[in-house]
């Protein structure tokens, strides 16, 4: 694994519409949790890009309705952006996709399993990367190597596995 960068360097930008994210330092989250994923799968952080949104229950429920067909809220949602991860890193980065996060729904579920909010954070973004690079759960066997990939990354950032 390598060194973690400082925050001018983190493959996710983030984009705020809730206020109650800022106060969690969803940036300083976004970033760890991006380039711990990227680095984890053996990619390069620096040579991708990734769009996070911090908002709240109504507008994922916006966005799950749009792109899922279901009116509920979801605590992530990512969409790939479809474009071939290089073998070889390029000069300009590539685009993954984009992530969204629901706060209400987020501080829930972390309230309700025990987990540090940040901790809970720091997964669904690792979760959502993951997704992005075409890991899926839709199998018992690819949900078997999603869980087992999160687990690694998250215990490179000192987080209990999820799993568990």
């Amino acid at each position: 694994m390598t060194a973690e960068p400082d925050a001018t360097a983190s493959p996710v930008e983030v984009v705020i519409e809730d206020s109650r994210w800022e106060a969690d330092n969803l940036v300083g989250l976004a970033g760890r949790a991006g380039w711990a994923a990227l680095d984890g799968v053996g990619l390069e952080p620096e040579s991708f890009e990734i769009s996070l949104l911090g908002c709240d229950d109504v507008r994922i429920a916006e966005l799950n309705s749009m792109f899922r067909g279901n009116r509920k809220p979801t605590n992530v949602l990512s969409w790939p952006s479809g474009e071939d991860i290089p073998e070889e890193p390029g000069s300009e980065p590539v685009f993954l996709g984009d992530i969204a996060l629901a706060w209400e729904t987020c501080a829930s579920e972390a309230e309700q399993g025990g987990t540090p909010f940040d901790d809970h954070i720091t997964h669904l973004i690792v979760h959502g990367v993951l997704h992005l690079l075409g890991y899926d759960h839709e199998t018992d066997e690819e949900a078997e190597e999603m869980e087992e990939t999160e687990a690694k990354i998250l215990a490179s950032l000192g987080i209990r596995n999820p799993y568990e």
